[in-house]
């Protein structure tokens, strides 16, 4: 297959000052959730972007001094040659794909409480920090303000060591030079407050001091928010505002301006409540007001939307962070004209939650994600077969239907039974309920895989017993049958259940819902799950004309979705629309015409009249055909297979990317010798010098 010629102007070289990006894919920085720990796993991750044809890699944001440190969220660092050291690693990757790799350089002010190195953060005036942390900010005196310059170029010279070919001034986000542009936080009476030729007085400095330190070979680039680095949404119309007169007295100095917003929430908005290009509105004027090329991000995976901005002068480079992660291919099928395998990004924000938490970040689309170097997963490329056996998966949802998926990839002979017509379940059932549509994606890409492999057999409508799954004949068996949605309260909050809930008819769970069966009358949904569920269904609710009170114990709305960007959005959203919120309540009874609450913190009932109750607990793997088949094994029945494995949420209810990963990992794993005490490499580097 060749590329389709509409989308050659998508494989131009583009100059970048003093070096070329050889096409147009920009993978901009994004975290990753490793940071400075694992610098091989980040390497692997990166090098897997370059070959997939991304022309520049970035890293995350990277801490060019001890006073700039962000736990829990795990930054790169810069600080001396052990840095250095450990990011070589990462640019002789990308280099020898013919990729530029970018670092982008950070000074953290505000948003920064250096809780792990315990320096006192640097700030443009005294002010609160910016995380929620009982810290503040000591206010910059203009000797702080020479050895934040000194910190940046000094970091700058370190990544002209370390290999990078493209140095990132960081200026929205929150973070210190955003602050100083900023006319709500930079409140100083000196040079470098007030006026706005003032408020960018440092910026300008350090764009000059980073040119003048490493410009001759390296290009430096300025991530720059189009709202005019006020906060709080954007005025959508940059050239009128300050936004026009700083890019007056900037525009002309970096390489390469990587625009964005600081609002996190419509920069990498959940497909939930944001389309695919949203950020235009903002940055589609900005390309007047430099002569530079412009990068900016939208989650493209459409080439002809890619191709749409780019003729009609939006930017210059298809930015991606969340695409790149789905599909670090994503440029490279696009140049070999195979569209129809590209692994389209959902906008989940699963990939988020590694920066919240700490962890190196997973995707739903791609189970290989962070992957690459600690177990040697190429998103692509798969072991071939281990044996002629025959391999039997029981359940088509996102496990079943990744693990037929990557072991027919491998050349095994699969049989996939599924009970139902549909095939993707919870997939399809989710998908279906308000801002999910696009999570189908996860199906689609996997089924477009399935129909080119004649040696994987997808059977509907096929409920399997104990005999009809022996009858297969299959030498390994991996039971993928999901979980249900309980309806006895159990979960977090109630770890024995909710003793006294009333008449069953009264009573629905998230099953129900996704199945049309909908309650009438007000109706309490009881969020005991914390993530997009709850809030989801409500809405769902409400959309029918439902009275509708959210109850959960947490004591916000979609409490885990913080990590995704899920509750701030979600609860805005139920707001609107009508839902009552009570937070940090239980629910202790339920009759059928009132439910009664009990506060966290006081042990306080009230009773709520409600007709219905929606419970959004915990669910119970459906695994009777696993338990079944393990009995009938261990009593010798004639024709056992050689494995039986229960894979996905038949194993663990999770989220879905869990469900993918297991499915995967199953795939990669038969036939497989593995060492169960180290399934993976652990990712340390030693130094000499410590």
């Amino acid at each position: 297959m060749t590329r389709d010629p509409r989308y050659d102007i998508l494989f131009e070289p583009i100059k970048i000052g003093p070096v070329t990006a050889k096409n147009r894919f920009y993978q901009v920085p994004h975290c990753t959730g490793s940071g400075w720990h694992h610098p091989r796993t980040l390497a692997g991750l990166r090098e897997m972007k370059a070959e997939g044809g991304w022309a520049v890699v970035n890293t995350e944001y990277c801490s060019v001094h001890p006073a700039v440190d962000d736990p829990p969220h795990p930054c790169a660092s810069l600080w001396d040659d052990g840095d250095v050291r450990a990011h070589a690693l990462m640019t002789e990757k990308v280099h020898a794909h013919g990729a530029l790799a970018g670092v982008e350089l950070c000074l953290g002010g505000a948003s920064v409480a250096n809780l792990g190195t315990r320096e006192v953060a640097l700030g443009v005036s005294s002010m609160p920090n910016l995380a929620g942390n009982p810290f503040q900010t000591r206010a910059m005196d203009l000797s702080d303000i020479r050895e934040v310059r000194r910190w940046h170029r000094n970091a700058a010279l370190r990544a002209k060591t370390a290999g990078f070919d493209i140095a990132y001034v960081y200026a929205t986000h929150g973070y210190l030079l955003s602050q100083f542009l900023s006319a709500k936080h930079n409140q100083r009476t000196d040079e470098y407050g007030g006026s706005i030729e003032n408020r960018v007085r440092l910026i300008r400095e350090i764009i000059e001091d980073t040119k003048e330190a490493v410009g001759d070979t390296m290009a430096v680039a300025v991530r720059f928010s189009a709202e005019t680095n006020g906060g709080g949404g954007g005025d959508g119309n940059p050239v009128a505002g300050e936004t026009r007169e700083m890019f007056e007295i900037l525009g002309e100095l970096p390489d390469l301006w990587d625009i964005n917003v600081s609002d996190y929430s419509l920069e990498m908005g959940l497909s939930r409540f944001v389309e695919q290009g949203s950020l235009e509105p903002y940055v589609a004027a900005i390309k007047s007001l430099t002569t530079k090329p412009v990068v900016t991000v939208g989650r493209f995976t459409s080439p002809d939307m890619m191709v749409s901005h780019i003729k009609r002068g939006v930017m210059d480079f298809v930015g991606a962070a969340r695409p790149s992660i789905a599909d670090p291919f994503l440029p490279k099928k696009i140049e070999e004209g195979r569209l129809e395998d590209i692994r389209e990004c959902i906008g989940c924000n699963v990939c988020y939650v590694g920066d919240g938490k700490g962890f190196p970040i997973r995707c739903t689309q791609n189970p290989t994600m962070s992957e690459e170097w600690r177990r040697g997963w190429h998103p692509e490329k798969i072991e071939d077969k281990g044996s002629d056996s025959r391999v039997l998966i029981v359940g088509a949802g996102p496990a079943g239907l990744e693990a037929a998926h990557a072991l027919g990839k491998r050349g095994y002979d699969v049989v996939l039974a599924e009970a139902t017509r549909d095939l993707g379940g919870r997939v399809t059932r989710e998908a279906g309920l308000p801002g999910l549509s696009e999570w189908i994606r996860v199906r689609d890409y996997r089924l477009q895989q399935l129909e080119k492999m004649p040696n994987v057999e997808i059977f509907r409508e096929s409920e399997l017993g104990v005999e009809d799954a022996l009858a297969v004949g299959a030498d390994h068996i991996a039971i993928a049958t999901g979980s249900t949605w309980r309806r006895d309260g159990f979960g977090a909050a109630n770890s024995r259940g909710i003793s006294n809930l009333g008449p069953l008819e009264n009573l629905f769970t998230a099953d129900d819902i996704m199945a049309g069966n909908l309650p009438s009358g007000p109706t309490i949904v009881f969020d005991d799950d914390h993530y997009y569920m709850g809030s989801v269904l409500a809405e769902r609710l409400r959309e029918s004309g439902l009275p509708v009170t959210l109850v959960t114990p947490e004591d916000a709305v979609s409490a885990w979705g913080k990590f995704t960007q899920d509750r701030w959005r979600g609860q805005s959203r139920l707001m609107e629309m009508g839902v009552d919120l009570i937070t940090g309540h239980n629910i202790s009874s339920f009759d059928g015409a009132a439910a009664t609450l009990q506060c966290n913190y006081t042990g306080t009932e009230k009773p709520l009249k409600v007709q219905s109750l929606v419970l959004v607990t915990a669910r119970t793997p459906m695994d009777s055909l696993y338990q079944a088949l393990t009995t009938r094994i261990a009593e010798g029945v004639e024709g056992a297979p050689k494995s039986l494995k229960r894979i996905g949420d038949c194993e663990a209810p999770a989220i879905i990317a869990a469900a993918v990963f297991s499915g995967h990992r199953y795939a990669r794993e038969l036939d497989a010798t593995l060492d169960l005490d180290n399934p993976l490499k652990h990712d340390r580097v030693f130094f000499e010098d410590g």
